[in-house]
């Protein structure tokens, strides 16, 4: 960055920041800017462009603590400064500045300080203006660079994102646990999986993934999870499913009859005389249970036919089945079919 430029941009205005903020609430407020004016979020809008442009140059310098000390005490020396030539009567211009400094008489008649380009020495291998500024403030190279150079907009990259991915067994996935992965570089790192993970969820952890190449934060470390499926229970949201089978006597005249439960002891439910096939049955509060909530256990009826009747037990069904009034329990859905 050219010299002049220090003086004429004003970085905390632009972030719109006071002079003490931390590199904390520097961080945030860029990220929050670039994230509004990023030519991603603004295809085609060269005012958008601009600004951000403006916001990473400024985050660039303020980001660096020895950028940030050096813009400070340049902005110090007053604004106002401009690289004028001497001479005549006009008022003292930059040079001037610094005339005093260095032991030098000022006015129209005595000697000058001089500032060149740069690069190229002057009269006994004196450096120029950016030579001299940047030994008082300890800087290697041009004004305004670091060892590395000039970092250019957009401020530091952040790391490169990892990917990873496990396997876990339904009740590890409902009740949570740590689990050792390796990673894609086959160092090993524990990974936290929360209560209730989904089969075909991405865990994100924050800075665990590659370091970033100039000093920005960490990626991140992307776990992919896939759940085995249960023998007995099916997840749906936060609740769990299981088929209950009843006897015919039971779903006719009713019962009271066990439930199981993920990882507790089985409960005690009430089936009502005349029970149908299908019916849902629910247990309050034995679900999934997560930091946004706990589901509930949702038992389906499933009523059980037997396969196979003796001769007497063929006798005693007829015998039912010639009290039971003579109706068709189908006619209601085949007269829905023909309308």
């Amino acid at each position: 960055m050219a010299s002049q430029d220090w003086f004429d941009k004003d970085f905390y205005k632009v972030l719109g920041v006071s002079k003490d903020a931390s590199e904390a609430e520097l961080k945030k407020t860029y990220r929050k800017l670039a994230r509004q004016f990023h030519p991603d979020s603004n295809p085609g809008d060269a005012a958008a462009e601009n600004r951000f442009k403006e916001i990473s140059e400024a985050y660039s310098v303020l980001s660096d603590k020895e950028q940030r000390q050096e813009y400070d005490q340049v902005r110090a020396m007053g604004s106002g400064a401009r690289f004028t030539a001497g001479g005549g009567g006009q008022g003292g211009g930059f040079e001037d500045v610094f005339g005093g400094m260095f032991g030098q008489q000022q006015g129209g008649g005595g000697q000058r300080v001089r500032f060149g380009q740069g690069g190229q020495g002057g009269p006994g291998g004196a450096g120029g203006f950016e030579d001299i500024l940047g030994g008082m403030f300890g800087g290697g190279g041009g004004f305004g660079q670091t060892s590395g150079g000039y970092r250019g907009f957009g401020g530091p990259t952040k790391g490169r994102d990892v990917t990873a991915s496990t396997t876990l067994d339904f009740t590890t996935a409902i009740a949570g646990d740590t689990v050792k992965l390796s990673q894609g570089n086959g160092r090993p790192v524990n990974v936290r999986i929360p209560a209730g993970v989904a089969d075909g969820q991405k865990i994100r952890l924050r800075g665990r993934g590659e370091p970033s190449p100039d000093g920005g934060e960490a990626g991140d470390l992307v776990v992919a999870v896939s759940v085995r499926k249960h023998p007995v229970f099916e997840r749906d949201g936060l609740n769990l499913r299981v088929d209950v089978p009843v006897t015919f006597v039971e779903a006719a005249l009713g019962a009271t009859i066990e439930v199981p439960t993920l990882g507790g002891s089985p409960v005690k439910l009430k089936v009502a005389p005349g029970t149908p096939s299908g019916r849902v049955l629910r247990v309050k509060g034995r679900g999934v249970a997560t930091k946004n909530g706990t589901g509930d256990l949702l038992a389906t009826v499933q009523v059980a036919v037997p396969s196979h009747l003796s001769d007497k037990q063929r006798e005693a069904v007829e015998a039912l089945a010639a009290t039971l009034p003579d109706e068709n329990p189908r006619e209601d859905i085949l007269a829905k079919a023909r309308d």
